[in-house]
């Protein structure tokens, strides 16, 4: 067994597995935290590298391209200090680092983990149910499907749609850029209906809207996580970009859920709201039909 054990989170490394366990001081991220215990199994694993520093030094675990459902919803956009494939290395223990990447990379030539990409994600991302919350909603999965409770700081085009529930067999991808705190950033599902027709993240009924506290905000790449990984694997999907799933109409049709006894109440009332909107000039022509559309759809 070759182990390290920093501040930063613990490594472990038994000949099959790389188990990284993040650490509980204070600063170590939220959202490495909630994410809690990975377990890498050796074929995920691309490459290790150590990197020494004067003071602190990094290990840094490399993993094969569409392995980890994580790092395929993320686009390798989380900060620097979220990822939970970098610990943070004291300069004493630079020592002990070395050999637990010796050790791994001794394990890849050995079972000759090849560097291609993979066709099936080999980590199973996080468990379900899986919520989060941020300043235009809250966002959670069940594993079969999605929705968005909508916030009152929320937009009004996008209050007015109302909740917003979402079929697993009706998506096509997840988008997800993070709140840097000097730009916003969305999380958004892609649907066969609004691939080739979205709105901005903020009136669109299909996305949150990331504008407010940093760390909080980047919980919704756990959501947007545990929907990617039970979602057709990259390397099966069509080459066009929005395509819809090709999957039978009748595996499509289960995923969503049945229709509310009241719909056509609801109905009539959200299209009066959306033509208020509209009246009070809220709404452009464009923002009109498209949010009309959605709606529609919902019902």
């Amino acid at each position: 067994m070759a182990e390290i054990i920093q501040r930063d989170g613990a490594w472990a490394f038994d000949g099959t597995t790389v188990r990284i366990t993040p650490g509980r001081h204070r600063g170590v991220p939220l959202f490495r935290q909630t994410y809690g215990e990975i377990a890498v199994p050796l074929e995920a694993v691309a490459g290790v590298v150590h990197e020494p520093e004067r003071r602190r030094g990094r290990l840094r675990l490399r993993l094969r391209e569409g392995a980890d459902p994580l790092l395929h919803a993320t686009g390798g956009r989380l900060p620097e200090a979220a990822d939970p494939y970098r610990l943070l290395v004291d300069a004493d223990r630079a020592g002990i680092a070395e050999y637990v990447a010796a050790e791994i990379r001794h394990a890849l030539l050995l079972d000759a983990v090849p560097k291609e990409p993979t066709r099936a994600f080999l980590l199973p991302g996080p468990p379900v149910p899986v919520s989060a919350r941020s300043s235009d909603g809250t966002v959670s999965f069940d594993g079969g499907r999605v929705r968005i409770d909508w916030a009152d700081t929320a937009d009004r085009v996008k209050r007015a749609t109302g909740p917003r529930v979402i079929g697993l067999g009706e998506l096509v991808q997840v988008e997800w850029l993070p709140n840097s705190g000097r730009q916003d950033g969305f999380l958004r599902f892609v649907t066969g209906d609004t691939a080739c027709a979205r709105l901005p993240p903020e009136k669109d009924p299909y996305a949150l809207d990331l504008w407010g506290g940093v760390h909080r905000d980047l919980l919704t790449a756990l959501v947007a996580t545990a929907v990617t990984a039970r979602l057709p694997h990259p390397s099966t999907r069509p080459a066009t970009a929005g395509a819809p799933d090709d999957r039978p109409a009748e595996d499509l049709s289960a995923a969503v859920p049945p229709p509310r006894t009241d719909h056509h109440d609801v109905l009539l009332r959200r299209l009066r709201e959306l033509g208020q909107l509209y009246r009070d000039g809220v709404l452009t022509d464009e923002e009109f039909a498209r949010t009309k559309a959605v709606v529609l759809r919902g019902f």
